[in-house]
C-alpha cells in the first residue's frame, strides 16, 4: 500500500481551542433567537387581544351616543371599565370578554349607569396644563362629545382628563352651564374648581390678576340660562403696588380709590367713610387686590385714614409703599394741628409717616348739619365758640330724650349773624318729624325729612321760613308718612291707655313748659292719632296743689290764649294773637295762624258736644275757679306739641269751659269718636 500525499481529500479536523470558541458564540446567538421568538410571539397575542377586545367595546356602542365599554390590554391581562346601560348588557360583555383565547386575567371595574340626585360634577385645575373632572356626567351626551364640547373653554394648552362616572338625573343644557363653569378657570389660578349641583354654579379659587377679576365678576353676572350662582369665593389677585386714598371734595363728597382686600373690607371701609362724609355723597372706585404689607393692620389703617379725611376740607389722604400722606385745606386751624399730632402718635404699627401739607382758610361756606334717624340724633359742623354749642345741646337734650346725641361739632370763626335765633327756629319743627335733616349754610336753612301727616308737612314749609330772623332764607321739603290701616275706636282706646299709663304728665308748679318726660308720650300719641283717623284727642289740663310756690312764671302766650278762649274770635282778637313772641322752651311760631285754627277747631267740637255745651253754659270764662287759666295752658301746650308732630289742628282740642282736673291729677288725654 502507498501513503497518501498530502494533498489528497480527506476530513479536516478543527483545533480543539477553535472548536470550543465555537461553541461559546453560538450559545448568546441561539438564545437571541429563541427571546426574539417569544417576544414576537407575545406580541402577537397582545395584538389579538387588543384586537377582539376593540371589536366587543366597539359593540357595546350601538343605541349609545358612544361606546360605553372601555378595554385596556397590559400583556395577557385586560382591564375592563365604563358604565353599562343596564346590568344585563354590563354582564354580556363581560361574559364575552372573558371568553378571549389567549388571556390570563380579567379586571373588571365596570359599573351600572344610575339615576343619581343632586347631580353633582366638578372640574379642578390642579396644575396649570391639565383639568380634571370628577363626580357624575349625563349619560346621554357621553364622554368624548362632551370633552368636545368642553375643548374651547379650556385654558390655552390644557388638557382635560375625564375622571367622571355616567350617570342619568342630569340638568338640562348641562354641557353649556360645563362650559360655563370650565370658562371661569381661566381667570382663575392653579387649585381653583368649579362645582355644578343641579343648577347651582359655584366656584373657588384666586383671580390671575386685576384684568381677570374684573372680567371673572363680569361673567359670573350672566350665568347660563336656567342656572345660579351658589358659592362663590374669589379672592383678588396679589399685586405689588398696594395703594389706597381718601379724597375730598370742595362739595364735601368723598372719593375712594385704590386696593380694598376683600368685599368685607370694603364695607367697614364705606360704612366708616360714609359718617365721615356726613350725608355727602360716597363716589367709590377701589379695586378688589391684596398684597397690603405685612405687619399692618387693615382695619386700623381704614379707621387712622378716616379720621385724617375728616379733618379736611378739601383735600387729599393717600397710603402708599407703607407710607401715610395727607395735603390740601383743613377744616380750620385746629385740624392742622390735629393732623400732626396723629401723624405723630396714633399711626397704626408698621405704617411711615410721610408729607402733612395742610393750609387753614376761612370757612366758607359756614355750615352746621343735624340730622336725625331711628336712634340718634348727629351733630355736625362747626360753630363759633363753646357757649353756642351748650346752647344747642341745651335745646337738643329735652327733644330727644330717648335717641343718643352725637356732637361732631368744630368751632370756627366766620358764623353768621343771628345763628342761634335761627337755630332756636328751626330745631323745634325739626323735632317733631320722624326722620329729619337740618342743614344751615350760611344764612340758607334747609329741613328736609318726613311728617306723620300732610297737613304738618304743609304747615312747616309756611311758618318756618316766617320764623327766621331778617336776612334768613328756608327750603322744607317734608314727605307725609305711609298711609296706616286704621285701627277700630275699641282697640284705640286700649292704646292710649297702654302709652299714657304710668306717666302722669304733671307740669311743675306755675309752669306750662312740657317736661322731658313728657315727650316720648306725646309721641306715642301722636302716633296713635295716625292709625285711629276717626278719634279726636281731647286734652284737660290739671290745677297746681294748694300753696305750691311756682317754680317759673307760666306762659304768658298759652295764659292768653286760655282767657280767650271764646269760639268766635274777633278781628282785634287775631290781631293780637298775630305777634309772633318766644316760649321758655325757646320756641318761635306763628300764634295767629295757630290760634285761630285752634278756635275754629274747638268751635266745631263745641257745638257737636253735648258734654261741652252743658259746661258752658253753666260756667262762663269770666268766672273760672282759680288757677283754670294755667290749666288751659297746659292743655294748649300739650295740643301744640301734638300738631306740631303731625295731628292735624282738627284732631286735638281742650274743649271750652271744661273743669280742670284736681292737683291730684296730670294731663287728662282721652279719644273722642
Amino acid at each position: 500500500m502507498s501513503t497518501p500525499s498530502p494533498s489528497s481529500s480527506s476530513p479536516q479536523v478543527a483545533s480543539p481551542r477553535f472548536a470550543h470558541l465555537g461553541w461559546l458564540l453560538g450559545l448568546p446567538l441561539l438564545s437571541l433567537i429563541v427571546a426574539s421568538a417569544a417576544y414576537l410571539g407575545a406580541q402577537r397575542v397582545t395584538e389579538t387581544l387588543q384586537r377582539q377586545a376593540a371589536e366587543i367595546a366597539s359593540a357595546t356602542g350601538e343605541g349609545q351616543p358612544e361606546p360605553w365599554l372601555k378595554v385596556s390590554v397590559e400583556g395577557r391581562d385586560l382591564v375592563a371599565s365604563g358604565e353599562a346601560p343596564e346590568e344585563a348588557q354590563r354582564q354580556a360583555a363581560l361574559g364575552r370578554l372573558t371568553r378571549i383565547e389567549g388571556h390570563r386575567r380579567l379586571t373588571d371595574r365596570t359599573g351600572v349607569i344610575e339615576e343619581v340626585s343632586p347631580f353633582v360634577w366638578s372640574v379642578e385645575r390642579p396644575v396649570a396644563g391639565r383639568l380634571e373632572t370628577t363626580g357624575s356626567r349625563p349619560a346621554e351626551v357621553g364622554a368624548f362629545e362632551l370633552a368636545q364640547r368642553l375643548k374651547p373653554a379650556l385654558p390655552r394648552d390644557a388638557i382635560l382628563s375625564d375622571r367622571a362616572r355616567a350617570a342619568r338625573g342630569a340638568p338640562r343644557d348641562f354641557p353649556d352651564a360645563a362650559a360655563f363653569a370650565v370658562e371661569r378657570l381661566q381667570d382663575l389660578t392653579t387649585g381653583a374648581t368649579a362645582t355644578l349641583n343641579d343648577t347651582v354654579i359655584s366656584i373657588r379659587g384666586e383671580a390671575a390678576s386685576l384684568a381677570a377679576y374684573d372680567a371673572l365678576r363680569t361673567a359670573l353676572a350672566s350665568p347660563p340660562q336656567g342656572y345660579t350662582l351658589g358659592t362663590v369665593e374669589i379672592l383678588p389677585p396679589v399685586v405689588d403696588d398696594f395703594h389706597f386714598g381718601i379724597a375730598r371734595r370742595p362739595d364735601g363728597s368723598l372719593e375712594l380709590d385704590g386696593h380694598v382686600a376683600s368685599e368685607a373690607a370694603r364695607e367697614e371701609i364705606r360704612a366708616a367713610a360714609a359718617e365721615a362724609a356726613d350725608g355727602a355723597a360716597l363716589d367709590d372706585r377701589m379695586r378688589d387686590a391684596r398684597g397690603l404689607p405685612p405687619g399692618i393692620d387693615g382695619s386700623a389703617l381704614t379707621r387712622f385714614l378716616v379720621r385724617l379725611a375728616g379733618l379736611l376740607h378739601e383735600g387729599r389722604v393717600s397710603f402708599e409703599h407703607g407710607t401715610v400722606s395727607v395735603t390740601g385745606n383743613a377744616l380750620d386751624a385746629g385740624a392742622v394741628t390735629e393732623a400732626d399730632t396723629l401723624m405723630r402718635d396714633a399711626r397704626p404699627a408698621g405704617v411711615a409717616a410721610g408729607r402733612v401739607a395742610l393750609t387753614a382758610q376761612a370757612i366758607a361756606p359756614y355750615v352746621l348739619r343735624i340730622r336725625r334717624n331711628a336712634d340718634s340724633v348727629t351733630v355736625s359742623g362747626h360753630l363759633p365758640d363753646q357757649a353756642a354749642r351748650e346752647a344747642l345741646m341745651a335745646r337738643l337734650n329735652p327733644r330727644f330724650f330717648h335717641e343718643k346725641i352725637r356732637d361732631r361739632t368744630r368751632l370756627a370763626d366766620g358764623a353768621p349773624a343771628d345763628l342761634a335765633t335761627a337755630l332756636a327756629a328751626a330745631i323745634d319743627p325739626f323735632s317733631t318729624l320722624a326722620s329729619a335733616e337740618l342743614t344751615l349754610t350760611d344764612k340758607s336753612l334747609r329741613l328736609t325729612g318726613t311728617s306723620l301727616y300732610p297737613e304738618s308737612a304743609a304747615r312747616l314749609s309756611r311758618t318756618l321760613p316766617q320764623a327766621l330772623p331778617t336776612g334768613w332764607t328756608a327750603s322744607v321739603s317734608v314727605s307725609s308718612g305711609e298711609p296706616v290701616a286704621a285701627t277700630a275706636s275699641a282697640e284705640c282706646g286700649r292704646r292710649l291707655a297702654e302709652r299714657t299709663a304710668g306717666h302722669p304728665l304733671r307740669f311743675a308748679p306755675g309752669s306750662a313748659a312740657l317736661a322731658p318726660d313728657f315727650y316720648p308720650v306725646l309721641d306715642a300719641v301722636a302716633a296713635l292719632a295716625r292709625a285711629c283717623p276717626a278719634e279726636r284727642i281731647e286734652v284737660v289740663g290739671h290745677l297746681d296743689p294748694v300753696g305750691a310756690k311756682p317754680e317759673a312764671q307760666a306762659d304768658p302766650v298759652a295764659v292768653e290764649a286760655a282767657k280767650e278762649s271764646t269760639p268766635k274770635p274777633t278781628a282785634k282778637d287775631d290781631a293780637k294773637a298775630a305777634k309772633t313772641t318766644k316760649s321758655r322752651t325757646g320756641k318761635t311760631e306763628d300764634a295767629a295762624a295757630k290760634t285761630t285754627a285752634k278756635r275754629e277747631a274747638e268751635a266745631k267740637e263745641a257745638a257737636k258736644s253735648d258734654t261741652a255745651k252743658s259746661n258752658t253754659a253753666k260756667t262762663e270764662p269770666d268766672k273760672l275757679e282759680a288757677g283754670a287759666d294755667l290749666a288751659r295752658a297746659r292743655a294748649l301746650a300739650v295740643i301744640d306739641y301734638l300738631q306740631k308732630a303731625g295731628v292735624p289742628l282738627d284732631r286735638a282740642a281742650a274743649p271750652a269751659g271744661v273743669a280742670p282736673l284736681s292737683d291730684r291729677q296730670g294731663v287728662g288725654l282721652s279719644l273722642r269718636s
